[in-house]
């Protein structure tokens, strides 16, 4: 498999924000417009900037959250990042900030009372992973996951950040579109909503459907709800006739994934103009769906194979929407070129250190979707010798007064060569009976498929507090060892689901 050389990667990484910037710019004014559009250029007065637009600038956020902790790092890190810098409140974003304040981590602030997990937030955020493991997808889903957990959990949401990044991360070697779906595809669940709704569209376009025909078939198996829930709001009269204004709400991420596929296709020639308007012009999260579309051409074609015509009314800027710049002022790049250098450094760091540890000749995913996703429905502690999960249960982190809570610690020796028993001790609030609160446990290397298991009971006879903390404290007998993981239960005597 080709390498690709550092000019070109550069360029590469300028067009993928070029082409990012413009499609979220040219789809901005009919987001969340559930109607066939007829775009053919920009709607908006642009004046030599781009529109401000979230769909880039949490990007930037992460760009920062890697310079200041390095690049190992994970969902727990990103949290902290997305909880102190991120403004918005609305759907996923908010569900997630508003579950991280309880004290839930990642992935269950992602998906626990989530109704928009299944939502468009998270593939919208995949490019700057792809440009720090440049022809390296299977490195570029693993930094994906945790950004994706924090906000859709275990959702399709999840499933459309991976799709995406991989084909992302794959284009820096591949040109040919359809060897690129196929390589995203390979990183996720052949039964998801991603998978299935990517796979009828391939279908249809190859039986020589057209592009709006192709629209509606999706809006009839996919849909998710119309904005806001109001159809008079968002929904053309045309989509209201067809049966289309209702849906599962927060069902987005399928319908719109199909829609990139769409552009994708419909411009696999190489026709920028087709493939970005085609996107566009098939309504629902225009912006985000046009603005992914433009990130993998540019990667794919580079700058020169952009018209300049696109490029010309809105410039190299970069505008924010959604991030206090209060607190980020000077930290944050300001152009297409900026933030371009700023990733190579990164991305340097990453290849250097990834990819002589663990080489690989194929872009496609290679059996990985358990080890992928192993994790989504539990948080995970990880020390310098060990990796300690918390499963909560099918119901979550909540506890009613009287009731017994079982919570599952699973532990798995990643050190692979000694041999160690884990002194267990567990620290509780007043009021809780816990069982069995301390104990000794026998970890053994390179058996993750059998590796121990604690079952902790925890009851208390009235639940007082909103959120009560336990800390289970893991030590090593002669050993410096010290691993602290912590165990968080809300109080479920009023369950409000959101």
């Amino acid at each position: 498999m080709a390498n690709i050389n550092k000019k070109e990667y550069i360029d590469k990484v300028a067009a993928c924000w070029l082409g990012k910037n413009i499609g979220g710019t040219l789809g901005m004014p009919v987001e969340w417009k559930r109607q066939v559009n007829n775009f053919t250029f920009y709607s908006q007065e642009l004046n030599g900037d781009p529109v401000p637009n979230d769909d880039l600038d949490i990007q930037l956020l992460w760009l920062v959250a890697l310079e200041e902790q390095g690049i190992n790092i994970d969902a727990h890190v990103l949290c902290e990042y997305w909880n102190l810098y991120l403004t918005p409140h609305w759907m996923e974003y908010g569900i997630s900030k508003s579950n991280m304040r309880q004290g839930i981590p990642a992935p269950l602030c992602g998906s626990f009372n989530n109704k928009f997990k299944h939502s468009c937030g998270a593939f919208i955020r995949s490019e700057i992973w792809a440009c720090i493991a440049p022809g390296r997808p299977d490195i570029a889903v693993k930094y994906a996951y945790e950004d994706a957990i924090i906000d859709h959990g275990d959702g399709e949401g999840l499933y459309a950040e991976i799709f995406c990044v991989a084909m992302e991360s794959a284009a820096f070697l591949e040109s040919d579109v359809r060897e690129l779906i196929k390589i995203g595809l390979s990183y996720i669940p052949e039964d998801c909503g991603i998978s299935k709704a990517t796979n009828a569209v391939i279908e249809a376009h190859d039986s020589g459907m057209s592009w709006q025909e192709i629209r509606d078939l999706v809006l009839r198996d996919f849909r998710g709800h119309t904005h806001f829930g109001e159809p008079q709001f968002a929904t053309s009269q045309e989509d209201i006739e067809k049966g289309f204004y209702d849906g599962e709400i927060g069902y987005d991420a399928p319908s719109n994934i199909a829609f990139v596929v769409l552009g994708l296709l419909y411009g696999e020639d190489g026709d920028f103009d087709k493939m970005i308007c085609t996107t566009v012009n098939c309504g629902e999260d225009a912006d985000c769906t046009a603005a992914t579309v433009g990130a993998i051409y540019g990667i794919i074609h580079g700058t020169k194979g952009i018209p300049e015509k696109w490029i010309t009314p809105i410039g190299r800027n970069l505008k924010t929407c959604c991030l206090n710049l209060g607190e980020l002022q000077g930290l944050l790049p300001e152009t297409v070129d900026e933030l371009t250098e700023r990733i190579t450094k990164i991305a340097e760091q990453v290849i250097s250190r990834r990819q002589a540890l663990n080489k690989r000749e194929s872009l496609f995913g290679q059996n990985e979707h358990e080890d992928i996703y192993k994790n989504s429905n539990k948080p995970v502690y990880k020390f310098p010798f060990y990796s300690i999960g918390v499963y909560y249960g099918d119901k979550g982190p909540y506890a009613k007064s009287g009731e017994e809570k079982k919570v599952k610690l699973l532990i798995n020796n990643t050190y692979g060569k000694v041999q160690a028993n884990l002194s267990v001790k567990v620290y509780a609030p007043d009021n809780w009976q816990v069982f069995p609160q301390q104990g000794l446990v026998p970890c053994f290397p390179g058996m993750e498929r059998h590796s121990p298991e604690i079952e902790l009971k925890l009851q208390s006879d009235c639940i007082t507090n909103s959120s009560n903390r336990f800390v289970v404290e893991f030590t090593i007998e002669g050993r410096p060892t010290l691993m602290h993981v912590p165990i968080n239960l809300l109080n479920g005597d009023m369950n409000i689901n959101v």
